[in-house]
Order: C-alpha cells, then sequence, then structure tokens
C-alpha cells in the first residue's frame, strides 16, 4: 500500500469518512513560494539599475583594456568628471534652463492646441472635413526641414525653438485625443442624449474620461519628442542651450562634455515623462496602466 492511500485510509477513520466518499488532501506547499514573494517585493527598476550598472563596468573595462581614446569613445569616468566640472562651474545648468523653457513652452502650446483641435474635430463634423486632411497634410512634412527655415522667420532666440517643440510634439497627442474622444460607448452616447444631455455635458460626463487614457498616453510619447524637437532645433542654429554645447562639445572633440550633455538630456526626458506617468495615475486611476498590469504577471 502506498503512502498516499496509508495516510488516506487514516484520515476516513479518524474523521469516521464514508468509503464512498473522498477526503480532500491539501496541496503541498512549494518550497519556492518565498523565493517568489520575495522577489515581487523586489521594484523592477532595480533590475534595470543593476544592468545599467553592468555595462557602465563592461564600458569602464573595455575601454581600459583596449586604451581607447578619449577622442573616440570616453570612459565612463572621464564622462563623470566633465559632468561634474559641468555643473561645478554652471555651464550645464544655465543651458539646461534655456532647453528646459523651450521644452515646457513648446510642449504646453502643443498640449493646448492639440486638445482643441481634437475636441473640435470629434464635434463638428465639417471641421473635421476641412481641418483634418489639412493637419495630416502638414505632418507630412519632415520637422528638421521646417527647422531652418523657422530659423530664417523667426530668429535664433527662443521663439523657433518653441514653434519646433510644438510641431514634433502636437501630432502624436492630437491622433490620442481624438481616438480617446471617439472611444465612448455610441450607446452610452445616444443613452445621455436621449435624457436631454447637452453635447457639452455629454462630452464632460462621458467623452471626456474616456478620453483621458489615450490624451495621457499621447502625452508620454509627446514630452519626450519634445526634448527631440528642442535639441534639434538647437542644432540647427542657436548660441545656447544644450544642443547648442553638444556642438561647441564636438568643434573642441571634447567627446566627453558631448557624453555628458547627453546625461542630462536624458536625465530631462526621464523626468518629464516620470511626471507624466504620476499625473496619469493621480487623475486616471480608474485604469491600469501598462507598467502595472505586467508587474501583476
Amino acid at each position: 500500500m502506498s503512502t498516499n492511500t496509508k495516510r488516506q485510509a487514516g484520515a476516513r477513520e479518524a474523521l469516521a469518512v464514508p468509503d464512498g466518499e473522498t477526503v480532500p488532501v491539501e496541496a503541498p506547499t512549494s518550497s519556492d513560494a518565498p523565493v517568489r514573494r520575495r522577489r515581487r517585493r523586489v521594484p523592477e527598476i532595480t533590475y534595470s539599475v543593476l544592468v545599467f550598472i553592468g555595462l557602465l563596468v563592461v564600458w569602464q573595462v573595455v575601454v581600459e583594456m583596449f586604451d581607447v581614446s578619449n577622442i573616440l569613445v570616453p570612459a565612463p569616468s572621464a564622462v563623470a568628471v566633465s559632468l561634474v566640472d559641468g555643473f561645478r562651474d554652471g555651464s550645464l545648468v544655465s543651458h539646461s534652463i534655456v532647453t528646459m523653457k523651450e521644452i515646457l513652452i513648446g510642449f504646453g502650446i502643443a498640449v493646448g492646441s492639440a486638445l482643441v483641435s481634437a475636441v473640435l474635430i470629434t464635434q463638428f463634423r465639417t471641421v473635421e472635413r476641412v481641418l483634418f486632411p489639412l493637419l495630416i497634410l502638414t505632418q507630412t512634412i519632415p520637422k528638421v526641414a521646417m527647422a531652418p527655415l523657422l530659423i530664417v522667420w523667426f530668429g535664433i532666440g527662443i521663439s523657433s525653438k518653441v514653434l519646433t517643440v510644438a510641431l514634433i510634439a502636437f501630432f502624436p497627442l492630437l491622433i490620442n485625443a481624438v481616438l480617446g474622444f471617439r472611444s465612448a460607448a455610441h450607446e452610452q452616447v445616444e443613452m445621455l442624449r436621449s435624457f436631454g444631455a447637452s453635447r457639452m455635458q455629454v462630452m464632460r460626463h462621458l467623452q471626456i474620461p474616456s478620453a483621458l487614457p489615450h490624451i495621457f498616453a499621447g502625452l508620454e510619447v509627446a514630452v519626450i519628442l519634445s526634448v527631440t524637437g528642442a535639441v534639434v532645433a538647437e542644432f540647427v542654429g542657436s548660441s545656447e542651450g544644450l544642443g547648442y554645447l553638444i556642438q561647441a562639445s564636438n568643434f573642441t572633440l571634447d567627446v566627453a562634455r558631448t557624453f555628458a550633455v547627453i546625461v542630462v538630456l536624458s536625465a530631462v526626458g526621464i523626468a518629464l515623462h516620470a511626471v507624466v506617468v504620476q499625473l496619469g495615475k493621480w487623475l486616471v486611476f480608474w485604469t491600469a496602466t501598462p507598467t502595472n498590469a505586467a508587474s501583476e504577471v
């Protein structure tokens, strides 16, 4: 007689269970369960940080092992020294402030114009037929090609950079906002209208809540593109900003400073993206973000 059969027979005798019935046996607890719980407690960002540190170590070792010139690829230690020096002498701080102004103002203009355009397109059929094809036509023009013209028209000051940022960030947000406003169920819209709700009431109570997840998805894309737009505009023509600092560093073959500026730009993009994501969690709390959904698996 096997061990499981003996255990079930002993359980029947102790509990006086008839022969025709079965005794539920608890499944043995897996020894891996505590390990899995501990793994779930570790934030996903920890693994990303560890991988990033590992890549930096490999980068440092390879540069030192093969004696790579700093003009080609500087070591991470050299980039860190240049980064500290840039903050110490204030050059990175002053140029970062200029670029941040361009990003925030241009991004704000893009958000306002995209949302207003999305409302007009989704609420008025005539505006959709007239305005939407024109907007799509303007987006077929590469923004890099428009940047020199904006420099000629508005000069090398902040105005041309702001317009470049707004043009680049506008369309992704517009498309997501239009899809969001149209995502409201047609049956729900008709039900509200049958109860006498006005167009504004339908938008306020149904279409805007339905559109918010799509809008924040567009904001996450647009805010990253805003950083790219500002740097591209500064490449074309500027006298200040992080893009200008990259060009000046390349001209003097200070590649370590170029990498340091790239690090600052990456930090700016990550910070802005994190702010948008956090706002989305606060305002669109009824939907699960992709990060939360992936962590539950």
